[in-house]
Parts: C-alpha cells; structure tokens; sequence
C-alpha cells in the first residue's frame, strides 16, 4: 500500500523545529504586549466574498491563489489568505472598533496555492499586528518601532532594512495610476507578460516586478510623490521626523505599492539580503479604509504581518539560535534497578518545586549505561541518579554531564537548592 505523504507545500513542523517556532512566538509575544497589544483568534475558514471585497477581485491572490470551494450548503468558502481582512470582520463582527481604539495581534496558518520554495509555502505561518481607531502618524510610528524592538530581541536587526513609501489617498492614487498607465501603454511592448497583463487590472503592482527590462522602464516612469495630497505628504514627512527622533533608520522606496487592494498613506517592507529571493521579511501599512469597505464606519487602521517560517530562516542563517534551544530536558532522570515508585514521586517532586526546567524521566527499564547515553543525547546538563541505595537513605544523586565537576549525592531539597542556582 501506498503511503500517504504531506500535501506539497503544507510542511510538517518536526520536534526539532518546533523549539525554535516557540522561541520565536514568545519573543513576539513579549514584544508586543509590552506595547499593549491584546491577541484576538479567527477562523480559518471565512466567506470568500470577505477577501474579494477586501483584498481585490483583481489581485494576484483572488485571481490565482486563494483555496476556494463550496460547502455543503453551496456556501462559497475559502482557507484565510491573510489575517487582516479576518480581524477586520471580527472587530467589526463583535462591536470592537466604533468609537474604540483597539491594539491587536494574531497568528496562525494561512493559504494561498503557489509555487513552494523555500521561504514559501502554501501553508504558511504569519503573525499580524493591527491597530484601529487612531488616524495620526505616530501610531504609524508605534508599529515600525515595535518591529524594531522585535529584530533587536532576536539580534538581527543588522540584517534588515526599514523601507518606507505612501501611497496617499485613494482620489491621488487614482491620478497617479492613470499617469503611470498612460506611461506604459505606450510602451506597452517593452513590458513582460506579467506586467502586460496588469497593465488593464492592477497597474500599481507593475512597480513590484521583479523583470529587469521592466524596472529599467519603471526608471522614467511617473513617481506617486509628485501626485501626493498636501495632507499625505504632511502625514508621512512626520512620519519620518518620529522615526528620526527614535533614531530608527529607513530608506524612502516609491517602489513599494503592496499587493493588497486596501492599503493607503503609509506602507512598508522590512526586508534582508540574507534569503536570496525572499528578501521581505516583515510588510504592511496603513488601510484606513478597509473597515468602510466592508460595512462598518470608517475607522482608521495601521499594521503589519510577518512570516513565521521566513524569520525562522532569517533567525537560522545568521546563527541566531539561543544555546541549548534544541534539547529535549534540563535534567534527565535515571532510575536505576525497582524504584519506579519513587522515580514518580521524585519527579512530581522537582516538577512542583523548579516549574520552569524541563525534566525527563526515563522510562521502559534498560541498562544503567543505556540509561546515562539517553540523557547525554536528551542534551540535559545534570542527570538525577536514583537507585535502591538512593531511596534508601532519601538521597539522589546529581551528575554534572556538561562540565568537569564530581558527582555528588545530595538531599532532594539539596538538590533543588543546587538546581535554582
């Protein structure tokens, strides 16, 4: 019989792996509450009319990527391609954004069917921070220092690089693209397929393309700054001032459009020259009128999503890891001869007075030297030896397996005195 495998592009995440997931999901964790944020779960699994009027009928995603089917009520229904949209619906769904101001955080699994590689995958893993019901730039401002905070806490913020652009209002957005449009058209045999093929559906997103031609094009193009409101333009020079007083570096990309239909004013990529292709490590921007656009009142709203999998990798290719993330036990208990009995109460013991270590206890007999070869390979730095003589005098005793110290054989007390140090 055949064997059943994994979906391509839907990875398993490994023992081994998971560490470093959890490390990664603490850390932003901390971060982001130490800013106030509170998290909010969604579903998987929404109205797909949600990401069309969201998102844009006519963007890459909705076009070509989105899983979508219908139930079994004729019901169509699709697997969250992001968490905005998502969070959005929920707020407004639950009473949360009119007249409030609300800082949220998520993560979870999202969906879009394209070509796997590394860095991306079909099933992904983003973590989203959103912020509504404050319409100035210094919650702009709050978000891409909170970011910063997070790569300094993982150390690699020397590897990434703010960009900043606006994109204005929607009425100088519409200006700029139908310059940008006539622009091209007439050059319209100089563009690749890709690029031609937006041209008519989705103009703005030929600035992202990565077609060498193209960009050489794009050189002489029209540019949105000379198309700006006076307001936009007010709105991201102090923008720019509140990162220049946090002393947070950026660079002014006009490039950077987003791929999603709702983004206005403010958008930005952090990105690294560390992961080839897959460069954007961190993007978002502000979509102050997301929350109108799907029913609700006009609520002003700003944030950011990042990929789980894509910082792992930034985190594993600059050696990042914090020591001893990968191994299984803090300490390895051994039982050694027919003192199952006391192994358990030793072990509920430790566990209730040191919460915060992990300790393995080893079970299903064997060999005392079998025994001791599991907790070297566990990567536990002691090893609990209990035995008969052990029981017997209501002792244990601590063999250091990482340094160059004797064993000792101590009260359990001793022991746990000796362990909180």
């Amino acid at each position: 019989m055949e064997k059943i495998q994994a979906i391509r592009g839907m990875n398993d995440l490994l023992p081994d792996q998971s560490a470093l997931w959890q490390y990664l999901e603490a850390a932003v964790a901390g971060v982001v509450q130490g800013y106030g944020y509170r998290q909010i779960r969604f579903p998987i699994l929404e109205e797909t009319e949600l990401f069309k009027r969201s998102i844009g009928e006519v963007t890459d995603i909705v076009e070509k990527e989105m899983y979508t089917f219908d139930d079994r009520n004729g019901k169509s229904v699709t697997l969250r391609p992001e968490g905005t949209a998502s969070c959005v619906r929920a707020c407004e769904e639950h009473g949360l954004l009119y007249n409030q101001v609300q800082r949220l955080w998520y993560g979870g699994p999202m969906f879009r069917y394209e070509k796997p590689q590394k860095g991306r995958l079909r099933q992904f893993h983003q973590i989203g921070v959103e912020a509504f019901g404050m319409a100035g730039p210094d919650i702009d401002a709050e978000i891409l220092l909170l970011s910063a905070r997070l790569w300094r806490t993982l150390g690699v913020e020397q590897a990434v690089t703010l960009q900043l652009n606006t994109l204005g209002t929607p009425a100088s957005r519409a200006a700029f693209r139908d310059a940008l449009v006539a622009y091209l058209s007439a050059r319209k045999d100089q563009l690749d397929a890709d690029s031609r093929r937006r041209l008519d559906s989705n103009p703005l997103r030929i600035l992202d393309s990565k077609d060498a031609d193209t960009q050489a094009l794009l050189a002489q193009a029209p540019v949105l700054f000379d198309y700006l409101d006076d307001e936009s333009r007010a709105h991201f020079d102090r923008l720019q001032g509140l990162l220049d007083a946090a002393g947070i570096a950026y660079q002014i990309n006009p490039r950077i459009v987003r791929g999603l239909d709702y983004y206005s004013n403010t958008v930005f990529e952090w990105v690294t020259d560390k992961l080839g292709a897959q460069g954007t490590v961190c993007a978002g921007g502000r979509y102050d009128g997301l929350v109108a656009q799907l029913g609700g009142r006009p609520t002003p709203a700003v944030g950011f999503a990042m990929g789980i999998e894509r910082l792992a990798l930034l985190v594993e290719t600059l050696d990042r890891i914090p020591p001893g993330l990968d191994r299984q036990a803090d300490i390895y208990l051994v039982v050694a001869g027919d003192v199952q009995a006391a192994a358990v109460r030793l072990g509920e013991q430790l566990r209730t007075a040191l919460p915060r270590l992990r300790l393995l206890t080893h079970c299903g007999g064997g060999s005392f030297k079998s025994q001791m070869k599991k907790a070297d390979r566990s990567g536990a730095s002691v090893a609990l030896i209990l035995g008969a003589d052990e029981v017997a005098g209501n002792r244990v005793a601590l063999k250091y397996l990482r340094e160059e110290k004797a064993q000792e054989t101590l009260t359990v007390e001793e022991v746990i005195s000796r362990l909180r140090g």
